[in-house]
């Protein structure tokens, strides 16, 4: 089987599929189709295959051109047929691993992506995870549901991975192709033959774990560790506040020193589909082994509460200016996660409104990149342009965002107050309206 394999991967013989068509999996299914792998991209939504067999792009880490091409020339489509699985011998699992209303792992796309899969496998074929999960997933979970649908043996008829996806979207010099691979397998043969996929695929290099759990385990660190340092200064930022101390400044000396510092940056909370949730899986899962993360959960406890914190803050901003939070126009600029991108998932934004709203505040966004957006059931919709008449009729303008191509000067000049929480009008001279987080 392995040398089927390499002789498939060396001759560009081998059918790639991928399993979920967004952030992860569309990017992934254009990087091997243009590697000279003939793929094919399974989802559940209607609409995004019909997106991607009329070459349309919907992510913004995919080229056009590249989509169109791959498209016309028949080295990519797109199908809600999962039977046609039978045609792939390397199918990735793209799918979204969120939390559920009790802040526990949801698995059930993973579940049903591999439920969808199993009875179409056939012997000599490579199955790999790249969803973010606890560790242990691939093998206790996936593993059983593939033998079990396909009456195939792992490690003898089909081969298993995890590869954990790094995709940071809007990143201007780390795409896919040449962001570095981390691979673990079950078995010294599928982790070769898995490897060898992903090194003919990308470039960024592939690096061989001993095990999934391993991979599994690496993911989670890499967003445990940015959500743990973001924690700390969080709590800086709001110590600072309490001291009168500008936490910005503190970090731009600290930064200086050329080693043993890495600077992490203060928000009103964190967004994205990583960062904000892969904690709770590994809090979730050391559970079972009777262990409490303390230091995770409590980096956790106060990232959620910097939306919460960021209005009190709002509130005692208007206050100061003579004005009740209840009733107060309040005008939030960017609802994004992250600047220069149109993801607003899990943004910290979004419950910062929420909790204005709460305060009675009559809330109104403008979002360059998010024109509208949905959250618990409502639409909202932003203003069409950032005019002068929009801001000055505002008691407050808060920056929850820092979109580059948004004019921070003209937002100083006609603002009443403002609070910049991302520090985004740095630049800014004229600061006597400006309070930053």
């Amino acid at each position: 089987m392995k040398e089927r394999i390499a002789d498939a991967i060396e001759k560009r013989t081998l059918i790639c599929g991928t399993v979920g068509l967004g952030y992860v999996g569309l990017p992934l299914a254009v990087e091997k189709a243009k590697a000279g792998f003939k793929t094919i991209g399974f989802d559940v939504a209607q609409d995004k295959v019909d997106l991607v067999n009329a070459g349309h792009n919907y992510i913004g880490d995919v080229v056009q051109e590249d989509l169109e091409k791959l498209v016309k020339d028949g080295m990519l489509e797109a199908t809600t047929d999962f039977s046609r699985i039978a045609e792939c011998v390397f199918v990735a699992i793209c799918v979204p691993t969120p939390l559920d209303a009790h802040q526990q792992p949801d698995t059930s796309y993973m579940e049903a992506s591999a439920r969808e899969i199993a009875p179409y496998l056939k012997k000599g074929c490579m199955v790999v995870l790249e969803s973010t999960t606890y560790p242990g997933t691939t093998e206790e979970l996936v593993k059983p549901i593939l033998e079990e649908g396909s009456g195939l043996a792992c490690g003898e008829d089909f081969y298993l991975g995890f590869s954990p996806e790094r995709v940071d979207p809007g990143n201007l010099i780390y795409k896919t192709k040449n962001t570095p691979k981390v691979v673990g397998a079950i078995g010294e043969d599928a982790l070769e033959c898995i490897a060898a996929v992903y090194e003919a695929v990308l470039e960024g290099g592939v690096t061989r774990v001993s095990s999934p759990a391993v991979a599994e385990m690496e993911k989670i660190l890499e967003n445990t560790y940015r959500n743990i340092n973001i924690g700390l200064v969080n709590e800086m930022a709001i110590l600072c506040d309490r001291m009168g101390i500008d936490v910005w400044e503190v970090i731009d000396a600290a930064k200086t020193k050329p080693y043993g510092f890495t600077a992490f940056y203060p928000g009103p909370g964190l967004g994205g589909h990583c960062i904000p949730l892969d904690p709770y899986y590994l809090t979730w899962k050391a559970r079972e082994y009777g262990f409490h993360t303390s230091m995770i959960e409590a980096s956790m406890t106060v990232n959620d509460g910097m939306p919460e914190w960021c209005a009190s803050r709002a509130a005692r901003i208007l206050n100061d200016a003579g004005k009740a939070a209840n009733g107060a126009k309040v005008l939030v600029l960017g609802v994004a996660y992250k600047q220069d991108i149109d993801d607003y998932r899990e943004s910290p934004a979004l419950r910062l409104i929420e909790r204005l709203e709460l305060r009675g505040c009559e809330v109104s966004y403008f979002d360059p990149w998010v024109p509208e957006y949905w959250y618990k059931g409502e639409t909202y919709s932003s203003i069409p342009e950032l005019t002068a008449e929009a801001i000055e009729e505002a008691d407050l303008v808060v920056v929850a965002c820092a979109h580059s191509n948004v004019d921070y000067d003209f937002v100083q000049q006609h603002a009443k107050a403002i609070f910049d929480t991302k520090n985004a009008m740095k630049a800014v001279e004229a600061r006597d309206n400006i309070e930053v987080l």
